[in-house]
């Protein structure tokens, strides 16, 4: 995610921190202070927000640990203002699995609690409720009470939150997965709308609150769709051919040449025959500003880059292509560069499915083998 600094990495998985968190961090400490709070009063306030976001990070971590041991890679947690993002690879295949994954986290936040509790109870420091405020009370009864939010929060059956995932996982136990995902986001969205109405009335910070949870569903419903559209479909079928590569020894002025002439946001850099790197636009621009166009595309292009097969399953390289940072899969096969897959190329071949199915046609493919 741009804009963010890795600050630490646990289990093979790197931590980051957004910008904009550092920002909220300052508005915190100064609008203390210029509410006439001490110095001590205002460093305690941003400590209690860093103690918060820790549990946030440890909410996620559950998430990840859990999902690796069904196999699934965490790419990275990024903290921001709205809490903590961890992005899986892909969501797990079983419901069973996802089910676990989507505990663990609120799981997490249960045990954070029940500690503090238990050290609360034990040093008999536990005050009654009346004593906490949003920003006022003992610091370890206010942390209870933040990860008791957490948890409730979470579980609210409705996408993007964890208990949107654990009722999608349940239906998926009696239902097909992609209806299974349209009901929990149909019983979301209805929450949203509840949300909203008592919003109007109580709080308008509910109304932002179901804005937030009416997307969230929206996007989870269409996401499987898609995903469910593109199962068993090759690469070879959506992934661009009329491509333009470069070679290792072409310059930056090469480059701008293909880019100016054509529609590619990334371009493929071969070198005798196999796939060497990959020059973004980004990258490309920000060399022609600092080196100038008689670079070699060599000292400017990634050397780490996905890949995807001409043969492998056009769902498995979509979930790659969405977890990368990157806008375009080269598709290799045999070792030679063969395509190119983006979004862009996938969204145009479902759009063509679509319309072929809705006038009756059916696939190409189809149409080929009934001929």
């Amino acid at each position: 995610m741009k804009w963010s600094w890795k600050i630490g990495e646990f289990a093979g998985i790197s931590v980051y921190i957004h910008t904009t968190f550092l920002l909220l961090l300052g508005w915190i400490g100064v609008s203390s202070l210029l509410q006439g709070s001490s110095l001590s009063v205002a460093l305690s306030s941003v400590g209690f927000m860093l103690a918060l976001f820790a549990c946030v990070v440890l909410h996620e971590f559950g998430h990840a640990l859990t999902a690796k041991r069904f196999g699934i890679k965490t790419r990275d947690i990024t903290l921001l203002p709205i809490g903590g993002v961890a992005r899986l690879e892909r969501i797990p295949d079983n419901p069973v699995h996802e089910l676990w994954v989507a505990l663990a986290g609120p799981a997490v936040n249960v045990a954070i609690g029940a500690l503090l509790l238990g050290w609360l109870i034990l040093s008999r420091t536990l005050q009654p409720l009346t004593a906490l405020s949003v920003t006022g009370g003992p610091f370890l009864e206010r942390l209870l009470m933040v990860n008791a939010v957490l948890v409730g929060f979470n579980m609210i059956p409705a996408f993007p939150m964890d208990g949107g995932r654990v009722l999608r996982a349940l239906l998926a136990l009696r239902l097909e997965y992609t209806r299974a995902t349209q009901l929990a986001a149909g019983i979301g969205q209805g929450l949203a709308l509840l949300l909203g109405f008592i919003g109007l009335i109580a709080n308008t910070l509910l109304i932002f609150t179901a804005l937030f949870v009416w997307i969230g569903a929206a996007q989870e419903s269409r996401m499987v769709q898609i995903r469910s559209s593109l199962a068993g479909i090759p690469v070879s079928r959506a992934m661009i051919t009329e491509f333009h590569p470069l070679s290792a020894s072409d310059t930056l002025l090469d480059a701008v040449a293909l880019v100016r002439g054509g529609w590619q946001h990334d371009l493929p850099v071969l070198q005798e025959g196999r796939i060497v790197g990959i020059l973004t636009r980004s990258d490309l621009i920000a060399a022609l500003t600092r080196s100038g166009q008689e670079t070699p595309v060599s000292e400017v292009m990634q050397r780490t880059f996905q890949i995807t097969d001409s043969h492998e399953m056009l769902q498995v390289a979509f979930s790659r292509l969405q977890a990368c940072a990157c806008h375009t899969l080269p598709v290799v096969h045999d070792d030679r560069l063969v395509g190119l897959l983006t979004m862009e190329s996938v969204g145009e071949f479902l759009r063509i499915q679509s319309t072929l199915e809705a006038t009756g046609s059916g696939s190409p493919d189809a149409r080929s083998a009934r001929a």
